[in-house]
């Protein structure tokens, strides 16, 4: 048994999930494994769905990898950990290619903050053409953002940096409030909004704040952002909202509960740290 096979079997069986799940989360985890021995954490920080999944155990699956640099720095580059991550795949039994993204590709709704010079890559097993992890850093983020420490054991035992909570919620709200919907609605980010609300998250507005100055060109008051929220909460279609994020969820009837009445109850719950 290759390490990717047992990892598969250790996380399907402590999650519940199907191995196609599991598999995914595991090629996820090897490219955190691969990146942590590169010492790309040295200089950026992991955020988004992801994260939150893998280390806070949200309750669904999420596809995409968000990295954040710590600093403005025009020296580091996803390129330079290439050669970590494929040979962490090699350790664990599986060969990978990496592949650029073209970022013409992408809608707004995929991403709220999808800039210039955001590199956005493809790690695609050679042999299971169906299987694939996004890989997106910021190389020019806002800045205001709080940092942790957290470990992995396996493919071996790793330490890496991410967001802290507060400032994960953050970059939540932002692609919730900005994200261009068009017609297609992601219920992935109000999934994770009503996990932050149960869970008494406080959110770190000041690094909201700065996410929106740099990636809308605006200064919103707390009271304002509020409104626009409440706004979208009552006209948005919940049926789109639900359709979206059920194929992410091992229990769809976690969402047999959800209305725009309640979202905007669950806005009134909203905890904020100002520092």
């Amino acid at each position: 048994m290759t390490i990717f096979d047992y990892m598969v079997e250790e996380c399907a069986l402590r999650n519940g999930e199907d191995k196609l799940l599991a598999q995914r989360e595991v090629m996820q985890k090897i490219v955190l494994a691969g990146l942590a021995r590169g010492g790309f954490f040295d200089h950026a920080a992991f955020y988004g769905g992801t994260c939150l999944r893998i280390f806070h155990h949200l309750n669904r699956f999420s596809e995409d990898m968000d990295f954040s640099l710590k600093e403005k720095n025009t020296d580091v580059h996803l390129e330079q950990y290439f050669s970590y991550i494929i040979d962490e795949f090699k350790y664990a039994g599986f060969p990978v290619e990496i592949v650029k993204r073209e970022k013409k590709t992408f809608g707004r709704v995929e991403s709220a903050s999808l800039k210039e010079d955001t590199e956005i890559y493809d790690i695609k097993f050679q042999t299971r053409k169906m299987m694939k992890v996004k890989i997106e850093l910021d190389t020019d983020p806002p800045l205001g953002f709080q940092t942790e420490l957290r470990r992995l054991e396996l493919p071996y035992s790793f330490s890496m940096c991410c967001f802290t909570l507060p400032c994960l919620y953050a970059g939540k709200m932002h692609a919730l409030a900005f994200r261009n919907w068009k017609t297609r609605v992601k219920g992935r980010d109000w999934y994770d909004f009503e996990w932050y609300v149960r869970n008494e998250v406080p959110l770190n507005y000041p690094h909201l704040q700065a996410r929106i100055l740099e990636f809308n060109g605006e200064k919103f008051e707390q009271a304002d952002f509020v409104a626009l929220l409440r706004e979208r909460f009552s006209q948005t279609d919940i049926a789109q909202v639900k359709r979206d994020v059920a194929p992410f969820l091992m229990n769809p009837k976690e969402l047999d509960a959800w209305s725009n009445e309640y979202f905007v109850e669950l806005l009134d719950r909203v905890k904020f740290e100002t520092n």
